[in-house]
């Protein structure tokens, strides 16, 4: 059985603040490695029009994942699948010999009622919410911890994950990493050109 991470998220781009908050769950609760699932489109962000193409993003990913534990995938692109819920079903068919665990940081624990089938993932997959700066009341306060508050579980007690019964939602408070993806866009608009240039086009990148 391995103890598997999913982090997914659009990469848009990879940062520091996603290894930091991987490294620090592989310790927290005992995983054997990371998995950086690279969506091919967040349903949430497709209005916004700064979304890097896929193969730049997850090229980004694949620099910033180098030397640890983590691996970088786009498989929702073979899988076929747009949200989160659909992804999560879909893996657990395909690795029956792995046990998953969700990550996510406690920004998107604020909008999580806002994801299709937020429940049946909570009902799927334990969840480890990480903190992230200035997003600990809002998450606290969102509409879905209204139904999660419930399924708190101990955070000394995350090693034994794989034993819970779902719903499980742990909360995990790690050394806080101020880095956005939102600010690094904005400090370097042009970030994508500098791996769409090394790649030479736009192909699809390899999954699992």
């Amino acid at each position: 059985m391995n103890r598997i991470g999913i982090l997914g998220g659009s990469f848009n781009p990879a940062h520091k603040g996603h290894r930091a908050i991987s490294l620090a769950a592989i310790d927290a609760l005992g995983l054997d490695e990371v998995w950086w699932l690279v969506s091919p489109g967040n349903p949430l962000k497709e209005k916004s029009g700064d979304m890097a193409p896929l193969a730049a993003r997850f090229a980004s990913a694949r620099k910033m994942a180098r030397y640890a534990p983590i691996r970088v995938s786009a498989i929702e692109v073979r899988l076929g699948t747009r949200y989160t819920v659909d992804t999560i079903v879909k893996l657990r068919r395909l690795y029956p010999k792995n046990r998953f665990i969700w990550l996510m940081g406690s920004d998107n624990l604020a909008q999580f009622d806002r994801w299709k089938g937020w429940r049946r993932i909570a009902r799927e997959v334990p969840i480890a919410v990480a903190a992230r700066p200035g997003y600990d009341h809002a998450a606290l306060a969102a509409p879905a911890m209204g139904w999660l508050r419930r399924f708190i579980r101990p955070a000394n007690q995350a090693m034994r994950w794989t034993k819970w019964r779902m719903p499980a939602l742990v909360l995990l408070r790690f050394r806080l990493d101020p880095t956005s993806a939102t600010r690094l866009r904005a400090a370097d608009p042009a970030w994508q050109l500098r791996f769409v240039e090394r790649l030479g086009h736009d192909p699809e990148p390899p999954t699992l």
